[in-house]
């Protein structure tokens, strides 16, 4: 399925958006790629807050309604006394705006295309208006639409309240060069709180196109100290990530190795037959699965096929889960997603690996942030989606911005994204704490016996573990 995006100009949204308040757009749905029907429109659209229609036409209006009510397909009148229709024209310089007449429904929440009374879209499932002035608005069809009732496309964004900026952050971080220092030194001494592990194993798992890619090239920059696109990222629909790929991170160029080992997997999806299985999901859990090993879309990996790693050690285990999503996207995941991810946190849960969640792209899901990336911590929005995703404690959920199209390294950029390494190795030490001392003794004696060393005795291993 192709990329959907806006058919909104930057002028067009500006004016759109002069009607609406401190607010974004978020598209769900759009009639030339999902189908000039009720269907597909209610499909989308329902049970969504508050939305507004922009519909095209070839004379080069914009127009559409604006409620800030639900679409539910009741059968009933609504009345909603903030809605409003809407044009935007070519040659005007202002919008035009109609408030609903005293006294009527603004819309019939039916299960045909949306019904404005005076603006019926998507009439009779077809790329087409039927207007009739006068019922419940009232206008000038020549300043509506130019007399044009044929539509080039058809569109419904969600409208969702960026709010103001809080008075005090709610999550306290220092914004300075010092800060920056003194979490890259925290990263770079970091040691894995059993002695037999040298760096910690974080897997990121989410969407596609969330930016699991970009996270991994953006925290090698950070230590590189230089732009850098060891992993490749970019826009599709199905994820650009095919294999299990594990990433080694360098202090400098030809530096050593930071202590912390990124996995990168393909995206969910979905469809119960596309992207990542959950079976090899597990299987990358236990250590199981090799690097570079091709995922198969017939099947999860067998215990008998080439890129199965039968011995393990604890350090090739998993011991951080961190889940990617797009805040951009974040409030209109669908069940399926919902559901895909629910089931691997219980499957993660019953493992005992600590879980993150990561947030992307915080500055182009709220303008403020976009503006300020100090602002993250302050903004009303961003402050709604974290808390609302994925059921996931708030000292869970981190927010970052990855680097897309700076060619320079930026010192908040940095803080932000090395925070959250912090963070990923203080949860890696509470899976090491977690482990029974039979199990790491278990692995000591894997190693002793693969160096011939059988004669470690048990007052050794133990002072290897610090017990």
């Amino acid at each position: 399925m192709p990329v959907v995006t806006s058919s909104l100009s930057n002028d067009q949204q500006n004016k759109l958006l002069s009607l609406l308040g401190h607010v974004r757009l978020h598209l769900l749905y759009k009639a030339s790629i999902h189908g000039y029907t009720a269907a597909a429109f209610h499909s989308r659209c329902d049970i969504q807050g508050p939305t507004v229609i922009a519909a095209y036409n070839g004379a080069g209006f914009v127009f559409g309604a604006y409620t800030s009510k639900d679409y539910t397909q009741s059968k009933e009148e609504v009345s909603d006394k903030e809605a409003f229709l809407y044009s935007i024209s070519a040659e005007g310089h202002k919008p035009l705006k109609i408030s609903g007449i005293t006294g009527k429904c603004a819309f019939t929440d039916a299960d045909s295309g949306p019904d404005y009374g005076a603006l019926v879209f998507l009439h009779e499932d077809k790329p087409a208006v039927k207007s009739n002035p006068g019922t419940s608005f009232n206008f000038k069809d020549t300043e509506m639409h130019g007399d044009n009732l044929e539509l080039t496309d058809f569109e419904v964004y969600r409208v969702e309240d960026l709010g103001d900026l809080l008075a005090k952050p709610w999550r306290n971080i220092q914004w300075t060069d010092e800060k920056k220092q003194q979490l890259t030194k925290a990263v770079l001494n970091y040691q894995p709180a059993i002695k037999t592990v040298h760096q910690a194993r974080v897997l990121l798992v989410g969407p596609v196109g969330a930016g699991k890619s970009s996270f991994f090239n953006s925290i090698n920059s950070a230590f590189r100290g230089n732009m850098t696109s060891q992993a490749i990222a970019g826009t599709a629909e199905s994820s650009v990530t095919t294999q299990f790929r594990t990433y080694t991170i360098k202090a400098g160029k030809g530096g050593g190795a930071v202590p912390l080992i990124l996995c990168d997997t393909m995206g969910l999806e979905e469809n119960p037959d596309a992207g990542l299985d959950i079976e090899d999901l597990v299987s990358i859990y236990k250590g199981h699965i090799k690097d570079r090993y091709q995922f198969n879309s017939s099947g999860p990996l067998l215990a008998d096929a080439p890129g199965y790693k039968k011995s393990v050690t604890l350090s090739d285990t998993i011991h951080c889960v961190v889940y990617v999503v797009d805040t951009c996207k974040a409030s209109i995941l669908s069940q399926k997603m919902r559901d895909k991810f629910a089931a691997i946190r219980k499957k993660t849960n019953q493992l005992g690996i600590p879980q993150i969640l990561l947030m992307t792209k915080v500055d182009e899901a709220c303008p403020l942030v976009g503006e300020d990336l100090k602002n993250v911590y302050r903004s009303t929005y961003i402050q709604k989606m974290l808390s609302d995703s994925l059921g996931i404690p708030l000292n869970c959920v981190l927010p970052v911005k990855n680097y897309s199209q700076e060619l320079e390294l930026e010192q908040d950029t940095d803080t932000l994204l090395l925070a959250a390494v912090e963070q990923m190795l203080n949860y890696a030490d509470n899976f090491f704490e977690n482990q029974s001392v039979g199990l790491a003794l278990e692995e000591l004696l894997v190693t002793a016996q693969k160096q011939d060393c059988l004669t470690v005795g048990i007052y050794e291993s133990a002072k290897l573990l610090n017990v």
